[in-house]
């Protein structure tokens, strides 16, 4: 059984662990960041694949300004760098921005959802969530709720789109306002939610005109389960979680110790595309760091033993925390967290020089999840022993 592809990979550089390299590297990814920015209407040139049949500049969460802008000032809160930029003022412009020119793809076979403007990370949910968080006003948190509300039947069971991101979004204006219609409105889209799920445990998408149950973060189950855990009653929840530990252990494919998931509950770990993925958004590392806190500990351990013996990703997809490097490193970050065994500290922080390093070397990316913020923020978790991943843990 082959459980990934060796030749996506490349051998673990033989830099040591350093951390006022790492600090460094992280203030370096920092200054970049500042100096690419190209003014208050084009901001960071997109990517050419995160601007796909999109537009440049791309404003939203998962690879636009919005997550550039939220990384910084996350970099900045936890003393790890400090931007020359005046990231509120930059949130409240990208938000105007998106409004004029969305980033939603122009392409017929990948209609958005709707509705489309309440999706977390490619919609203006996310970008209002940021621009909040940076500059605080009520007209914003009056339009985040509304775009909240909205969500609740939208068909894409996923937090990149659906009620599951519009949960966290919920949940995170909760914490930081105490205003009771976030918990109203969390609780509404949970019970919405949570009537939506198949006798079998999981939750059928409807996305881009595809019909399909997944396992991964960004597009089913663990994600799912993800946001609904903070504010769920103490028996659902063990009874959500407990639950799905069983799906997770009847869909691994393991041998020799360690494992793999398929995207999708099915035999084959290819996906549609007959690719085996080893990486945060789908595959064994995204299971392990989504679903660290309840699934079985031997087969996290099986995991993340997968994702160190296969190494760091190579240049296909790079040093970043969606299907990169330092997304894969994240696993063993929670396997630290749940075992407090050192050796998986040692690793993660073994990824990060990694990544740090594929980050010099390759062509600069200006995103959360594709670009070297997320890096950068990998690195400042492995200095800082946590593991919260980005948005699906905190915002």
């Amino acid at each position: 059984m082959t459980l990934y592809r060796p030749e996506a990979f490349e051998r673990l550089t033989e830099t040591p662990w350093d951390e006022a390299r790492a600090r460094d590297r992280i203030r370096g990814v920092v200054a970049d960041a500042d100096a690419a920015w190209r003014g208050p209407s084009l901001f960071w040139k997109a990517h050419d694949w995160d601007g796909w049949h999109g537009t440049s500049p791309m404003k939203n969460l998962y690879v636009g300004s919005a997550g550039v802008l939220w990384g910084l000032d996350q970099l900045r809160r936890r003393g790890q760098a400090e931007t020359a930029l005046d990231v509120a003022e930059l949130a409240v412009r990208n938000l105007e921005l998106f409004r004029k020119r969305p980033d939603y793809l122009k392409i017929a076979a990948y209609p958005p959802p709707e509705p489309r403007d309440s999706s977390l990370f490619l919609g203006e949910a996310g970008i209002l969530l940021v621009t909040w968080r940076l500059a605080p006003g009520s007209e914003l948190a009056d339009d985040l709720y509304e775009r909240v509300r909205a969500n609740a039947s939208n068909e894409a069971e996923e937090v990149f789109w659906g009620a599951p991101g519009s949960l966290i979004a919920a949940h995170a204006m909760y914490r930081w306002t105490n205003d009771e219609r976030w918990r109203t409105a969390w609780d509404q889209l949970a019970e919405a939610l949570l009537a939506r799920r198949g006798d079998d445990g999981l939750w059928t998408q409807h996305l881009y005109r595809q019909e399909y149950e997944s396992l991964t973060p960004p597009h089913g189950l663990t994600g799912i389960v993800r946001a609904l855990l903070p504010l769920l009653g103490d028996t659902q929840a063990r009874r959500l979680q407990r639950e799905s530990a069983a799906i997770l252990a009847d869909s691994a494919q393991r041998e020799d110790g360690v494992a793999n998931w398929p995207p999708r509950p099915r035999p084959d770990l290819a996906g549609p595309d007959g690719e085996i993925r080893l990486q945060w958004c789908a595959g064994a590392p995204g299971i392990v760091t989504a679903a660290a806190d309840y699934l079985d500990e031997d087969l996290l351990l099986a995991g993340a033993e997968l994702a160190w013996r296969a190494g760091p990703h190579g240049e296909e997809k790079g040093p970043n925390i969606c299907h990169g490097t330092a997304g894969n490193g994240h696993a063993f970050l929670k396997a630290f967290e749940r075992t407090g065994d050192e050796r998986w500290l040692d690793r993660a922080r073994r990824f990060a020089m990694h990544a740090l390093e594929q980050v010099d070397r390759m062509q600069s990316r200006y995103s959360l999840f594709t670009g070297g913020i997320g890096t950068a923020l990998y690195a400042a978790d492995c200095i800082e022993a946590r593991a919260q991943y980005p948005i699906l843990d905190y915002v």
